[in-house]
């Protein structure tokens, strides 16, 4: 044991000294993800830990969630029946178990520092996942990730200082990700339905998930990846549907949810009359879906032959479609994914989309003037935004 400690740590300062020697090389070559990506979370121990000691705490949305999962533990499974102090319980199961698990750890959510710290720990965690993305790919000069997360004042905000529920459902998305880069699709689409069952928005993920399904598996092999998906739901939110099972689907899955203008940050140049009509709303969807739509057609799918060959098993296709690459994979799911729900999701929505964590962007996914922007932008707003 003693040998392999000494080498572990001849290995860590091997890297130390390599880095100090190439100082600028750090910051700007992939190959050093690793180890900016270590220094960055150490740092990240300190200004987690600074935040909740020193920034006050605001309450939103935390003991309206508390109230939520506790009339749940007192035995309501009629979705109808649940409320907190800001309305309805709108999130599916995957959500009232998880925060039931905090309900119990924050005695009975009235302790709002174990809480806070609680987040802390998942705010490392998704940190740590996210880096490993980049790791793997090998894409991103590596002084980014300092804007994605020490300089990112929005991002500890709505980990430390507002408990909400996005920070959960991110943080397992990021798992799923890096599930699928390790080719482990079952297990990733698993997570992936997890992080759905948290919060509604990580359906804006499914189309990147469903084409990188198609290309890696064909549509028959696919379908159990999806049954996954499916069975996962349902296993988790039975107790309600027994109960209600109409409104349980109504209040979890609410694709026609009626957003105030007070909680929308892209569109609050707009007259509120304006954001709250109706051809205002079908704009935006329509926009989105011609979004996917080219994006689909014009950028993740450009081998010359019909998007339909996607349906058929790859050994069976002309030419036959190599296995997806960590790099390949990562490029299609962060275009697909990742880079729309930034980007695209935020654009054609009416309510700001705040995914609760850094947000990785690929730089094969956009145009190189886009990505810098749109980087720029991503840690100079987060400064900005609250």
């Amino acid at each position: 044991m003693a040998p392999a400690r000494r080498r572990g740590r001849s290995t860590i300062m091997e890297g130390l000294r390599r880095g100090w020697e190439n100082k600028f090389q750090v910051l700007i070559d992939p190959g050093y993800t690793a180890l900016l990506g270590v220094c960055l979370c150490l740092a990240e121990l300190g200004v987690t830990h600074w935040v909740i000691q020193r920034v006050p705490y605001t309450e939103i949305d935390w003991k309206a969630y508390m109230d939520e999962v506790e009339g749940v533990l007192n035995g309501t499974y009629d979705y109808t029946k649940l409320q907190g102090d800001t309305g309805p319980l709108v999130y599916p199961a995957g959500f009232v178990y998880i925060f039931s698990a905090f309900y119990y750890l924050t005695e009975h959510g009235s302790n709002i520092r174990v809480a806070q710290y609680i987040f802390a720990v998942l705010y490392l965690l998704t940190l740590f996942l996210v880096f490993r993305i980049y790791i793997v790919t090998k894409k991103v000069p590596p002084y980014v990730f300092f804007f994605m997360c020490c300089a990112s004042y929005r991002v500890h905000s709505i980990f430390l200082l507002r408990l909400f529920n996005d920070p959960v459902a991110m943080a397992i998305l990021f798992f799923a990700i890096n599930l699928i880069l390790q080719d482990r699709w079952s297990w990733g689409c698993f997570f992936f339905s997890l992080a759905v069952s948290v919060k509604m928005n990580i359906l804006l993920l499914a189309p990147g998930l469903l084409y990188l399904l198609l290309c890696r598996f064909g549509l028959l092999r696919t379908i159990p990846k999806l049954c996954i998906c499916a069975l996962l739901q349902i296993t988790l939110a039975l107790p309600f549907l027994l109960e209600n099972p109409a409104g349980y689907l109504v209040r979890s899955f609410d694709f026609g949810r009626q957003f105030l203008f007070q909680w929308t940050v892209n569109w609050r140049f707009l007259p509120e009359y304006v954001f709250q009509h109706r051809a205002f709303h079908l704009a935006l969807l329509s926009a989105h879906l011609i979004g996917l739509l080219l994006f689909c057609f014009h950028r993740w799918h450009r081998s010359g032959h019909s998007i339909l060959a996607l349906l058929k098993d790859p050994a069976q296709r002309k030419p036959q479609s190599r296995r997806l690459s960590a790099n390949i994979t990562s490029w299609a799911l962060h275009s697909a994914a990742l880079y729309i729900i930034s980007f695209m999701s935020g654009t054609f929505t009416r309510c700001h989309i705040c995914c609760g964590a850094p947000i990785p962007v690929s730089c094969q996914a956009l145009p190189k003037f886009l990505y810098w922007a749109l980087l720029s932008c991503h840690g100079t707003l987060s400064l900005l935004h609250q």
